[in-house]
């Protein structure tokens, strides 16, 4: 089972120094532990207590002699003290570097994994499991090293007594109970790695439910759905106590019958002492090796539960960190620096899964051109416009700007020279000038002010309680639709990249909004190849070429009043929306 950590102790070659240090101070437990305790039992309280010789002893004598008690347990307290905190600082550094590697491996997976995993889950993947792992990396290096010193240690001095002191039989007969003890942790660790998984599979859910409601919460009070959103989640997470529970049942089931096991072995022990007549000092000194045997055998017990918790863990982990990353820079990338926008699909396939997006579609945008793209839902416009900063990798064909395949180019380079404004632009929770900063985060103040001014923004900033300095809050939760809008739109005005790509952004202002956004939009696109992916045909009108899309085919392509005359689906999509007006 430890094989299938040994890839994550990379994680402790960064932290050597405190790692030797755990080691060391565990062995030193170990040692005065195991060891320590039988020998005062054995050796030194009997010469306080020998009241056969002709005087007593000195006080001195008994106080020096006395003295090794409290020494040898500050010692033993010392070095446990000092392993237990070098371990934890070794466990946390591993719960970074282990969070670090998963949420570095979120960025750079395909939007269609992240898409297709709920993020509740991912969350508790990240966050609930990989606390785990580090609680068990933790005590694999502790209690892996410390556990088994003491065992050696007491064990070791039951050996010497066998050799060395009458009632050697006894010694034997209690080693061969010892064993036995180790017989339920194979059991139990059997059933704790299954009902482990259970857990955290079950935590996933809970933690996908709450993140669900919270991003929901408008809809759940609009539609009266608290009650039955308390009873969804009053449902998982009695799941998941039922699951906790089968786990706590058969972990806290270990110890008794370790203790069980060790209970027979001490009144095996004392029968046979009895018959072998044993001395009370050898017999309390075993005793106390055998007790000292038995707990580092239950702390083992328990290490091999943790083990069991960890793999459950570590296989939800590696679920995430095992999955290949399609998207990739190529080996010998082509030198991009600023594009001239000149797009191209030649026959290119995609699907989503089984789900066929696009069939062999080809299309030439030149360089400049407005271009929107037209159809019902479902019909492969966005699709079309995120394979162009390569957001989804092509199954068959290719797309080339300015006749480079966007594979040969680096993901940097390529997607510098794109600016995206989405139909619901997200905010990070941090200051109105940092979120206009992420356009190009090497800009002056002078020229992001310049881009809010553009985007109509600026007015609206500059009355808030702390102006640019203002935190927008979660998803930009204190701002209005048109205000994120227009900070969207500020941030494509600032990247001034060759290529945009609009999705839909005005669908969900109200008219005032709108004009101020459309307004600013007529001065970004200038210059520029846009792709337009068109909801509503009022956002269309400054489009100079229009591709149609029917189920993951371009079926037309023209300007608004050739295809209005020409293509019957064009024409029954545009006068369904315009009617009444």
């Amino acid at each position: 089972m430890l094989r299938r950590f040994r890839p994550y102790l990379r994680y402790l070659r960064s932290n050597r120094a405190t790692l030797t240090a755990a080691i060391f101070y565990g062995l030193l437990f170990g040692a005065t532990n195991g060891l320590g305790l039988p020998l005062l039992i054995k050796y030194v309280f009997p010469v306080i207590f020998d009241r056969t010789g002709p005087h007593a002893m000195p006080m001195a004598d008994v106080v020096l002699i006395a003295a090794t008690v409290p020494m040898l347990f500050l010692l033993r307290a010392v070095s446990s003290f000092l392993n237990s905190y070098y371990t934890q600082l070794t466990g946390v550094r591993i719960l970074e570097g282990v969070r670090l590697d998963f949420f570095r491996k979120l960025q750079v997976l395909p939007l269609s994994f992240l898409q297709r995993e709920s993020s509740g889950d991912l969350l508790s993947r990240g966050i609930a499991d990989s606390s785990q792992l580090q609680s068990t990396l933790t005590l694999i290096a502790n209690d892996g090293v410390k556990q088994p010193m003491a065992l050696l240690g007491a064990l070791g001095f039951l050996v010497w007594q066998a050799f060395t002191t009458d009632g050697a039989l006894t010694v034997l007969v209690c080693l061969a109970i010892v064993p036995l003890a180790v017989l339920p942790v194979h059991y139990v660790g059997k059933k704790v790695v299954h009902r482990a998984r259970q857990v955290q599979d079950q935590l996933g859910d809970v933690s996908s439910q709450l993140n669900e409601n919270l991003s929901a919460a408008r809809e759940v009070r609009a539609f009266g759905l608290e009650a039955r959103e308390t009873e969804r989640f009053g449902q998982a997470t009695n799941l998941l106590i039922i699951a906790q529970m089968k786990v706590v049942k058969y972990a806290q089931a270990l110890t008794p019958a370790i203790e069980l096991i060790s209970a027979v072995g001490i009144a095996a022990t004392l029968i046979f002492a009895y018959y072998a007549g044993v001395k009370l000092e050898t017999f309390l000194s075993i005793i106390t090796a055998l007790y000292l045997c038995y707990e580092p055998i239950k702390k083992l017990g328990y290490l091999n539960s943790e083990l069991n918790r960890g793999v459950a863990s570590l296989s939800r982990l590696e679920y995430v960190l095992d999955e290949p990353v399609t998207i990739t820079d190529p080996a010998a990338p082509v030198s991009v620096t600023r594009l001239r926008g000149d797009i191209a699909f030649h026959d290119v396939t995609f699907a989503y899964g089984d789900s066929p997006a696009l069939k062999q579609v080809s299309a030439r945008i030149p360089a400049g051109t407005v271009c929107a793209l037209v159809g019902p839902s479902g019909a492969g416009k966005s699709t079309f416009a995120n394979l162009v900063p390569r957001f989804y990798e092509v199954a068959a064909g290719g797309v080339t700007i300015d006749g480079i395949d966007v594979r040969a180019m680096r993901l940097a380079d390529l997607r510098r020279n794109i600016a995206l404004v989405s139909q619901e632009p997200v905010l990070f929770n941090d200051t109105i000038f940092n979120n206009l900063l992420l356009g190009d985060v090497t800009a002056s103040r002078e020229a992001v002010l310049a881009a809010a001014r553009n985007a109509h923004a600026h007015e609206f900033i500059e009355q808030l309680p702390q102006g640019y300095d203002t935190m927008v809050g979660e998803r930009g939760a204190l701002l209005s639709g048109g205000q994120k809008q227009r900070i969207a739109i500020a941030r494509a005005f600032l990247r001034a990249a060759p290529i945009l790509i609009l999705d839909e952004a005005t669908s969900a202002l109200d008219s005032e909004s709108e004009a101020a956004v459309q307004d600013a939009l007529r001065h970004l696109v200038v210059g520029k190849t846009v792709l337009i992916i068109a909801h509503r045909f009022s956002t269309i009108r400054d489009a100079s070429m229009i591709l149609v899309f029917d189920q993951g085919k371009i079926v037309a392509s023209g300007d608004h009043a050739a295809l209005h005359a020409g293509n019957a689906l064009y024409k029954a999509l545009y006068d369904r929306q315009t009617a009444g007006k």
